[in-house]
This record gives C-alpha cells, structure tokens and sequence, in this order.
C-alpha cells in the first residue's frame, strides 16, 4: 500500500499493490497497519450512479464531524476533496483523484472535508466507510457547480445532479451563514508517518 497526502490537509490518497495471475486479481483497499488510527466505522455505504452523475460537495458540520474512506470498486470516478473548514491554511482549495476498479485506490477525508465526484461510466460504484452514522439534518452541501471552486467537471458531460445538489449554496454563502466546519488538525496515518 501506497500513501500520498493531497493537496488538502489530512487528505490521503492510499493505492494498493495489486495481485493478478490466470483467475483474476485479489486487491486488499484497506490495511489498517497502513492507515493507523482509524475512524470507529459506524456505518458503510455504497452509491451506484450512471455516466454523468455528479454528487457533492457533502460535509458534516456537526462535531466532530464525519470520516471517510472511499474507493470505487466498480466503474471510474473523478472524486474531489475540498478545504471547506474555516481556519485551515488550505480553506477553498481542493484536489482530485481518479477513482477506478482498475486502480482500486482510496481516498481518506478527515472530519470538515468535503466530498464529490462526477461517475465516468455507467454503473459506477462508489464505496463508503463513515465514522458516524446518516442524520439527515446534519449532512450540507456546498455547490459543486460553484465558479470559485472551480472544480473540473469534464466538457464532455452534462452534469446530472439531485435537486438537494442543485441547490446548494455556493462556499462563500455557506460561510456567510456559518455552516461550515472549523479546522482541527488530523492525526498523520501511520503509512505516513514514516516518511516524514
């Protein structure tokens, strides 16, 4: 297993050593000796979208917030990380990361991160494990069509989005009207640890 932090604070992009022989591929997408420490998962979940699909920007303002780890075993996804946590030296700024069943690499989000991304294919499937548990009432969303972000959503697609997505409010909005999470540094996984 491979680490790279982004451009995101405490952002980290994991790729697993792939095994393939005559039968196939055997792929291990976490290893908790990896990632120390871990999220108490509370819950996973997946998504299937068809090719154009974007979902996002979605975050947990509550404290503690939600941790994420995500990967797309199926299909491919342009997945996007986004500083949405006022006081991070990196507040606005993203980073993106190809997700693929070819690749099989994952993203882990710290609490106040945002979280899209934009299905590639048909059929993609989006993996999910979270720290808490679904509360309908604490899960925004910023817009992902939002110019100050400017997120690349490929010229090729037309953006298909939920009406809760289309709506959102820009970043500049939600930090207005104080729905944004405040930045606490994330402990370094242990993969990277060792090479600081």
């Amino acid at each position: 297993m491979k680490a790279r932090e982004l451009a995101v604070p405490g952002a980290v992009v994991f790729t697993p050593e792939l095994h393939r022989d005559d039968r196939g591929l055997f792929v291990s997408t976490y290893e908790e000796r990896e990632f120390r420490p871990l999220f108490p998962v509370r819950q996973a979940s997946q998504s299937v979208s068809r090719r154009g699909v974007v979902r996002g920007v979605h975050y947990t303002a509550v404290s503690p917030g939600t941790e994420k780890y995500v990967h797309c075993p199926r299909g491919a996804a342009l997945d996007f990380v986004v500083d949405l946590r006022v006081g991070s030296p990196a507040f606005g700024t993203w980073d993106s990361v190809l997700l693929d069943g070819e690749s099989f690499r994952s993203v882990y989000l710290p609490p106040g991160v945002g979280h899209a991304f934009v299905a590639l294919e048909d059929h993609t499937v989006m993996s999910y494990l979270l720290s808490t548990g679904y509360v309908a009432e604490h899960e925004l969303a910023v817009s992902v069509l939002d110019p100050a972000l400017g997120l690349p959503i490929p010229a090729d697609l037309t953006p298909v989005l939920s009406d809760r997505d289309r709506r959102a409010v820009t970043l500049a909005q939600a930090a207005d009207r104080g729905l944004l999470p405040t930045y606490i540094p994330a402990p370094v996984p242990a993969i990277l640890q060792e090479t600081r």
